[in-house]
């Protein structure tokens, strides 16, 4: 039924093909025909299983497949069209929309159809919104809650369920992000961009996905307002979901009653202030100066990738705080890849304790979030996810160096695909793309890319053999 719907959602990139007379209708057209008759026919075939049937393998395999399978249809309006007629940089190119990382293959992006530039972007709007449904309404039911892996508590951190069932929370979490989707581009437009700009970097900023209309990314404005807009919408998309919902629902103090919102807001402030101050030599106005630290901070570590500077020129130190917010991410609960926010303040707050604990062997130490209090296994469970974080990056470097890639462009390559980035440094840098990497290497950076926004354990689990067990 997902792969059908994915189909449909093809239509309207018809429309926009069809209105600007690009080329591209007849590509939407059979690609739509293609994904929602292969839906169709495999939700009919495939019909035994009730809902209340499913099991803990079933969810799994419900999650990872599916994000496989997007990625297989959403490439196909990108070699039909001729844009991309390679399979391997297409399905890379589909992934990275999906999975909202905003890598791309793409030397020139102004050539491609209206269609087609639509149809990147929006590929960030359905996958933000799936991500958002899936960390905070399906994996808490798998134990792999996006919050903080809470399988050995419950099965899921009760305060993120909205509503008792999936179906409800779903359409709570739909409502605000068309809300603030709709919000965003009614302000991008009146602030000057055609609507097609406007609708592609509303989807890219909302989904923090970061494919933009032009190869110079959001720079190529040059416009101080168009910036600060999508600054705000960026920050306030790097946060939980669940907590715009409350504060919609009249409980503003949800805001400043998060722990992790205000971890998140002050490395916002404080990576801001250390790059701003690096960066004095340059002269620059202090706004101009500022507002670009700023912009790039916050799409760094919401994990959006726009740009509007190349901070491989800036100081060495700026780009050690650029590589450390690309692995912090956004907060959990949000449209942000990376290791979460949560995880790294409940790791601090470990890290801490273990300090203390060596001062005074007998004392008992409890860690606190919110006011309550965070379980041991929860904490291993944390743990746990970042060594198979940092273990599979060093894979993925190591096999991209086999494939003839340097060491600087494989390290940051696989970090900014696992984390869902977009941008790294060297040959896949802010201002230049993955184009240079080996067919092969672009297989491992789209599994990266999947790996990392189904919370890495979602997909591992499918390579141990008692999964396939019945």
């Amino acid at each position: 039924m997902m792969v059908f719907w994915m189909g449909a959602a093809m239509i309207l990139s018809m429309i926009v093909a069809i209105v600007h007379r690009d080329g591209s209708r007849n590509a939407f057209f059979y690609s739509a025909l293609i994904t929602m008759g292969l839906g169709a026919v495999m939700f009919f075939q495939y019909q035994e299983k009730k809902e209340s049937d499913l099991s803990l393998k079933d969810g799994f395999g419900i999650v990872s497949f599916s994000w496989i399978a997007f990625s297989l249809v959403g490439s196909l309006p990108f070699m039909l069209s001729g844009s991309i007629p390679n399979f391997t940089l297409a399905f890379f190119e589909a992934a990275s929309g999906l999975t909202t990382t905003g890598s791309t293959i793409l030397n020139d992006i102004e050539v491609l159809p209206q269609g087609v530039l639509f149809w990147r972007s929006f590929m960030h709007w359905l996958g933000g919104m799936g991500i958002i449904v899936l960390s905070i309404a399906i994996l808490p039911y798998l134990g792999l809650g996006g919050m903080q892996l809470f399988k050995a508590e419950s099965p899921g951190p009760t305060k993120d369920k909205l509503k008792p069932r999936i179906k409800q929370t779903a359409i709570l979490l739909w409502g605000v992000y068309i809300l603030i989707s709709v919000l965003c581009l009614i302000l991008l437009k009146g602030a000057g961009m055609s609507w097609l700009d406007a609708a592609c970097h509303t989807f890219g900023t909302v989904g923090t996905g970061g494919f933009s209309t032009y190869n110079a990314s959001v720079g190529h404005f040059n416009n101080p307002l168009y910036e600060y807009i999508i600054i705000f919408f960026m920050t306030i998309c790097g946060m939980s979901f669940a907590i715009h919902f409350r504060a919609l629902s009249g409980s503003l103090k949800a805001y400043l009653q998060s722990a992790e919102l205000r971890f998140y807001i002050g490395i916002i402030l404080g990576a801001t202030l250390i790059i701003y101050s690096s960066r004095l030599d340059e002269r620059l106005p202090m706004e101009q100066s500022l507002r670009e630290c700023l912009f790039q901070v916050v799409s760094i570590v919401t994990t959006t990738g726009y740009g509007t500077a190349d901070f491989e020129l800036w100081q060495p130190v700026a780009q050690v705080v650029i590589l450390a917010l690309m692995a912090m991410g956004g907060c959990a609960g949000s449209t942000g890849g990376g290791f979460k926010m949560v995880r790294i303040l409940l790791l601090g707050k470990y890290l801490k304790i273990s300090l203390d604990q060596q001062l005074h062997p007998s004392g008992v130490f409890v860690i606190k979030l919110d006011g309550l209090r965070v379980k041991r296994e929860v904490i291993q469970n944390i743990l746990g996810f970042i060594m198979v974080g940092i273990c599979v990056i060093v894979a993925a470097t190591f096999l991209l160096c086999l494939f003839g890639v340097d060491v600087l462009t494989a390290f940051t390559a696989s970090l900014s695909c696992l984390c869902n980035i977009g941008p790294g440094l060297g040959s896949v840098g802010p201002t230049e793309n993955f184009s240079s990497i080996p067919d092969p290497g672009i297989w491992v950076l789209s599994l990266c890319m999947i790996m990392g926004r189904l919370e890495v354990f979602s997909m591992l689990i499918l390579f141990l053999p008692q999964t396939w067990k019945k």
